[in-house]
């Protein structure tokens, strides 16, 4: 057996059963995944997954950027190839190091993936790689295990992927002219005309002139044609946007100001400094327009971005060389704040991956200003540890009703329900023991329960 029956659940036999007392109220409820960047084509195509690396290898950041870490090569794992040339070869590769997963949350999901779907006990190795990958090769093939079918399997009632303003869109009308019923909705993701520092920058919002008619080489054209494609995606289903941004900094320039910097950034020769600034314009700018469309806003910041440069040169963006940053919130947010703080309408997320900001900064804004909530632990910090630490640190001030539950922010799409069951197993673990501390009462705590992991993801979401 992969994953024992009561797997992170509290090790203390009295605490233990309230927390399976808990799970039991939550472990079959909807899954809500707000956030992610799985692919629409997927469901709008609705073909089998090819093969076994193509859906666990090549995806997944976590998975080869530990094997790259121990010297295994991007090209033996065929990282960035549309198509894998040896799809075995690849697999064999990722089993004989399994064993480098040891103690994190991959190979929780993993394991889960392995055992709860396709039905394997034998831990993967090197001598069991041709075993798992003939038989998830062969149920890949069958009915059940098409996008579709697995979206239904995982009791899945919305998916959101992450979207380019300059995307067609055209897998999510696909989808919606199907007939299927279900929910896959996109999010505004305009970090590639929002961010000068960014490939193809002033093409790109040349571009976006062309898609939303807009004359993009002003400041007020620009701002319209984001407004534009905005409402293009609200109407396919989008109910949020995300941010990207390298850090929290926010600004509040008069238009005219504003108008000067856009020319500044537009023309190709601004420094980091003015880059930030217009960055920090930015984030404003779309506070103002989601408190006008109602999107809610999620922010992103403190990744440093393909750190690695050799293998940003080679693979591109996104290949596992991203590394967390210290990020301020006090200070960077103010701007924005002093202008939308008080205002009850909007929605504002907020990410991190400074862990030391939970407690000194995130959860004090959070317990104060109506329009912020706080996002859950992201990205390297999506693991047991890291939601305890969490939990620990920004209940005292924000309490649970600051923040939003939980999305599992994956690109693998066969993970989400072990994430998923990972964090509902976390948090009815730390409400077992606030009851055990007689700090709750247990009725409290099936309501927490269930708020955590179903509720509060969809109020916050507007979904």
């Amino acid at each position: 057996m992969l994953i024992r029956e009561d797997y992170l659940l509290p090790a203390e036999p009295g605490t233990r059963a309230i927390a399976k007392a808990l799970y039991e109220q939550v472990r079959r409820l909807p899954i809500v995944s707000p956030h992610g960047h799985t692919q629409a084509g997927w469901f709008a195509r609705n073909e089998p997954f090819p093969d076994p690396a193509k859906l666990f290898v090549q995806p997944d950041h976590y998975v080869y950027r530990m094997l790259y870490s121990q010297g295994v090569s991007m090209e033996d794992l065929e990282i960035g190839q549309e198509e894998i040339k040896d799809p075995r070869k690849v697999w064999r590769i990722f089993a004989s190091h399994y064993y480098l997963f040891r103690g994190t949350p991959t190979r929780i999901w993993l394991d889960y993936c392995f055992q709860e779907l396709f039905g394997l006990q034998e831990r993967l190795s090197e001598k069991t790689a041709d075993t798992y990958f003939d038989v998830i090769s062969t149920k890949l093939m069958t009915p059940e295990f098409l996008p579709r079918a697995l979206y239904e399997r995982f009791g899945m009632e919305v998916l959101a992927t992450t979207d380019s303003p300059l995307s067609s869109l055209e897998d999510h009308k696909a989808i919606q002219r199907s007939g299927w019923k279900g929910r896959i909705v996109p999010t505004f993701r305009p970090d590639s005309v929002a961010d000068p520092e960014f490939k193809g920058f002033a093409s790109n919002i040349e571009s976006l002139g062309g898609l939303t008619g807009e004359d993009t080489s002003t400041w007020t054209g620009y701002l319209n044609a984001l407004r534009s494609a905005r409402e293009r995606f609200r109407s396919l289903g989008c109910t949020a946007t995300d941010h990207g941004h390298p850090t929290a900094q926010t600004a509040d320039l008069a238009p005219a100001e504003a108008a000067r910097l856009f020319g500044e950034v537009l023309g190709g020769g601004a420094d980091p400094a003015t880059q930030e600034l217009f960055r920090a314009q930015m984030l404003t700018e779309m506070a103002r327009m989601s408190l006008e469309d109602g999107l809610v806003m999620q922010i992103h910041p403190g990744s440093v971005r393909n750190h690695n440069r050799k293998i940003f040169e080679r693979y591109g963006r996104d290949t596992g060389a991203d590394i967390p940053a210290p990020t301020n919130y006090v200070q960077a947010l103010r701007p924005l704040l002093d202008a939308f703080g008080n205002e009850p309408g909007l929605s504002i997320i907020l990410f991190t991956l400074d862990e030391s900001t939970y407690s000194r900064e995130l959860a004090p804004l959070a317990g104060h200003y109506p329009c912020l909530k706080l996002g859950p632990p992201w990205w390297f910090f999506d693991s047991p540890e890291g939601m305890t630490r969490f939990r620990e640190a920004v209940t005292e001030t924000a309490g649970f009703y600051n923040t939003v539950g939980f999305n599992d922010d994956t690109r693998a799409f066969l993970s989400i329900p072990a994430r998923h069951d990972v964090a509902r197993r976390m948090d009815c673990g730390f409400l077992a023991r606030l009851v055990s501390d007689h700090r709750l009462e247990e009725d409290e705590a099936v309501e927490l329960a269930r708020a955590l992991a179903y509720g509060l993801v969809k109020k916050a979401y507007r979904l």
